[in-house]
C-alpha cells in the first residue's frame, strides 16, 4: 500500500519506537524503508531483525538526499515521508487511505495530524523515551476533537510515487534540513498539485522535533538564515509567503499552521495586500544578493 520513507541520524531508541509502532499499529502491510546516516551497527541489527528495507551512508547526507536514497527503493503506488520520532496510532494508514478513495484526484499531498508536547495538538505522554507512557496515550489519542485542515505542511505526509518521481523528490540544495518540505509542496503545486490536506484522524505522537535537534550549526536550519535565503532565491518569495498565499495554511497564536479545510486550493487573488507582500520578499531578495 504505503512505501514509507524514514531518515535516522543518531536516534536508535525513537527509531524502535517508530518502527514498532508502525507494525503494531498499521491497517496494511506497508513497505518500511530506513536510511541510516552514519555507521551505526546496534540500528542495522534491530532493522535485520525486523526484516526491514534499509540503506546507510557514512555521513549524515541530511533530510533530502536521505529521503531520495530510500525512495530508489520503493515499490508501493503510494510514498509516505516520515520521521523517525514518530509513534504512529492505530490505524493511520487506514485514515489516509480514506482520505485518498473519497479525494478522487490524482494530485494531492494529504498528512496526518502531530499530537504531542508542543505540537499542533498539543498533549503530553512523555518528552523523551525514557519516560513515553504508549499505555495512556493509546486510551487517549482519539479524544482530543479536530477537524481535517487545509496547507498543511507538516508530516507523515503521502502521495502518489508517480508526482514523487515527477518532480525529483526533494531538493538537495537543502542540506541537511529546513526549507526542504515548503520547497517540494512549491514543486508539486507547479505540477497541478492543488489538494494539501491534514487528516486529524490519523494522528502520530511526535516527541518534538528529536530528528532535527542534532547538533547543526544553527545558520543551517529553518530558523536560521541559510534555508530561507535558498528558498528566497531558488523561488522569488519567502517560505511564509507561499505557505499563506499559495497553501493558504493558518496560523494560530502559537504559530501552528490549523486552517479548516474547504476544499483544493486555488492560486491567490493579487490584491493590493498579495503585491505588497510580494514586495517585501523582492526587497528582501535583492539583500540577500547583495549580502
Amino acid at each position: 500500500m504505503f512505501s514509507i520513507l524514514i531518515p535516522t541520524y543518531k536516534n536508535f531508541e525513537y527509531l524502535k519506537i517508530c518502527i514498532k509502532s508502525l507494525k503494531k499499529n498499521s491497517t496494511y502491510n506497508n513497505q518500511i524503508i530506513v536510511h541510516i546516516n552514519t555507521e551505526d551497527p546496534e540500528t542495522e541489527r534491530f532493522l535485520s531483525d525486523y526484516k526491514i528495507t534499509y540503506t546507510k551512508s557514512v555521513y549524515n547526507y541530511g533530510m533530502p538526499k536521505s529521503l531520495n536514497t530510500a525512495s530508489k527503493f520503493a515499490n508501493q503506488k503510494y510514498i509516505v515521508i516520515s520521521h523517525d520520532d514518530f509513534y504512529y496510532c492505530p490505524n493511520w494508514d487506514e485514515y489516509l487511505m480514506n482520505a485518498i478513495r473519497e479525494g478522487n484526484s490524482e494530485f494531492f499531498l494529504y498528512t496526518g495530524l502531530m499530537i504531542g508536547p508542543k505540537q499542533p495538538l498539543e498533549c503530553n505522554y512523555g518528552e523523551t523515551y525514557k519516560n513515553f507512557n504508549e499505555t495512556s496515550l493509546i486510551k487517549n489519542y482519539n479524544t482530543f476533537p479536530h477537524y481535517d485542515f487545509t496547507g498543511s505542511t507538516k508530516h507523515p505526509a503521502v502521495l502518489k510515487k508517480e508526482l514523487w518521481d515527477r518532480v525529483g523528490g526533494w531538493s538537495e540544495e537543502f542540506y541537511p534540513t529546513g526549507g526542504d518540505d515548503t520547497d517540494f509542496l512549491v514543486k508539486l503545486w507547479n505540477i497541478g498539485v492543488r489538494d494539501f490536506k491534514g487528516v486529524h484522524k490519523s494522528r502520530v505522537y511526535h516527541f518534538g522535533s528529536i530528528t532535527t535537534r542534532k547538533k547543526i550549526d544553527s545558520k543551517n536550519n529553518y530558523l536560521g538564515s541559510k534555508a530561507n535565503i535558498i528558498f528566497l532565491k531558488k523561488w522569488g518569495f519567502t517560505i511564509h509567503f507561499f505557505e499563506k498565499f499559495y497553501l493558504r495554511s493558518g496560523y494560530s497564536k502559537k504559530g501552528i499552521i490549523m486552517n479548516k479545510y474547504n476544499g483544493y486550493t486555488k492560486k491567490p487573488k493579487k490584491n493590493i495586500y498579495f503585491l505588497l507582500c510580494l514586495f517585501f520578499c523582492k526587497i528582501k531578495l535583492l539583500i540577500a544578493y547583495v549580502k
